[in-house]
């Protein structure tokens, strides 16, 4: 009985304490057969006629038990506890040994043998006891160890977080302080750049004022100069002189007569240059008046190329027009519409100037052929002006901010970042008519002037 109950025992130590259940689920079946042959033993025990040798099957049971127990490194952590065991073993075997080899020695302290066998029967129990109790206890200190490491790192875990979040927010904040600080640098050189072109254009309208005094001089002496050659023309013919003779002068006169008349026709092109300064450079009256489109667009567009092409000796482009001739006059603000078109001008060839410089650059120039192409049309009540290129085009990124103010992709110095701008607000707002765009990165782009009939009328 005294086997039975510490072979069962044992056993379920082993399986309660290893959890084999989960942890060790071959040995947990060896370990339910063993249980089961603890039970068979002691069925058999109390049911059968046991000889005297049946209590060395407990023997050889218990030996094995122990000893599976021993070698195998799964069971290390309970190989103290098990040896609680040894000393109620040694003892039985001793007693079986003593009851054979030397039955008198037996029967005489059979008691004192008894009682040591009771001791450490209990004995076992004790430590198992204890043993538990003490496992329970690490247990619990390892469940408080690992919750505590748990809290710790969930701690650890917020804490890192928070001063990641906290970081993002710094660089956030620094990055977005950082482009403040650079677009205020981009504003500062911009409005000093537009102060700068204010300065020109009032030292340009200064300039083409005092030239307007000696081209008129000009254009006007040389129309007298040519009606004074007709004149002369006439007295040769009334005059004595020989008809080679008057063939001779007259060929004269007609020599001074057309260059006269050469004179008077680019002095009146240099008025009428001059007077477009005057226009451009001088504030809008607010008022619309008549004006032809046709004539205002070709004549921008000239200007703005021939502006450019000072610069840039070696640029050249194709201009191509394309002009409703049914159009007529308009009333427009002539100032504010000449505005819009040489703001779109200068970015178109800009922009066909741009490429080919790239395309030179990269050697893949190939047959491409700037063109700046401008065309105009009255539909369905509405005037519509087209500037196309064939330039750099637009990313997506640039397209939505393209009317924005002081947006500009040019570098400083070329920009001011507000042509489209306030070209925007001029149709919108002026003509209340729309200005969008349409563009193809690195193959075109065509701005798209929309004026509505109540901004548009024919001249009778």
């Amino acid at each position: 009985m005294d086997y039975f109950l510490v072979s069962f025992f044992l056993i379920q130590y082993v399986r309660s304490s290893l959890q084999t259940k989960t942890t060790l689920p071959e040995w947990d079946k060896l370990l339910i057969y063993a249980r089961y042959f603890t039970v068979a033993l002691i069925a058999t025990y109390f049911i059968a006629d046991t000889p005297d040798w049946f209590s060395w099957i407990w023997h050889v049971f218990m030996i094995g038990l122990v000893s599976v127990i021993y070698k195998n490194d799964e069971f290390k952590p309970l190989r103290s506890t098990v040896q609680s065991i040894l000393p109620f073993m040694i003892i039985s075997i001793i007693n079986d040994i003593l009851q054979v080899a030397v039955p008198k020695f037996y029967r005489e302290y059979d008691q004192y043998l008894s009682i040591a066998n009771s001791f450490a029967f209990v004995l076992c129990f004790v430590i198992w006891f204890y043993a538990q109790k003490q496992q329970k206890a690490l247990l619990k200190e390892r469940e408080d160890r690992l919750r505590e490491e748990k809290e710790s790192k969930a701690q650890k875990e917020s804490l890192e977080y928070l001063v990641n979040e906290r970081t993002l927010e710094l660089t956030l904040q620094k990055e977005e302080l950082q482009k403040a600080i650079e677009e205020l640098k981009a504003t500062q050189n911009q409005l000093i750049q537009s102060e700068k072109m204010a300065s020109l254009g009032e030292l340009t309208a200064g300039i083409a004022h005092e030239i307007q005094n000696p081209l008129n001089f000009v254009n006007n002496f040389s129309e007298v100069s040519v009606e004074l050659c007709q004149e002369l023309e006439e007295e040769i013919e009334k005059s004595p002189l020989q008809e080679a003779d008057k063939d001779y002068i007259k060929g004269i006169i007609a020599d001074l007569s057309q260059n006269q008349q050469k004179i008077t026709h680019h002095g009146k092109r240099a008025d009428s240059i001059v007077k477009g300064m005057l226009q451009h450079s001088r504030t809008s009256s607010g008022e619309k008046e008549p004006v032809d489109i046709n004539a205002l667009a070709d004549e921008y567009m000239r200007l703005a190329y021939h502006g450019l092409r000072a610069k840039d000796k070696e640029f050249n482009a194709t201009l191509t027009t394309d002009f409703d001739p049914t159009i007529g006059q308009v009333n427009v603000l002539p100032q504010d519409l000449g505005r819009v078109f040489l703001n779109l001008f200068t970015n178109a060839f800009y922009a066909v100037s741009e490429k080919k410089k790239m395309l030179q650059e990269s050697g893949n120039l190939g047959d491409y052929k700037p063109e700046v192409k401008i065309s105009t049309k009255k539909f369905d009540n509405k005037l519509y002006i087209r500037v196309t290129d064939n330039g750099t085009g637009m990313p997506d990124s640039v397209k939505v901010k393209i009317f924005q103010p002081f947006f500009t992709t040019k570098p400083t110095g070329q920009g001011t970042g507000l042509g489209l701008s306030m070209s925007y607000d001029i149709i919108t707002n002026g003509h209340d008519g729309l200005l969008d765009v349409d563009t193809e990165q690195g193959e075109r782009t065509e701005f798209r002037i929309t004026i509505p009939i109540g901004a548009v009328k024919l001249s009778e």
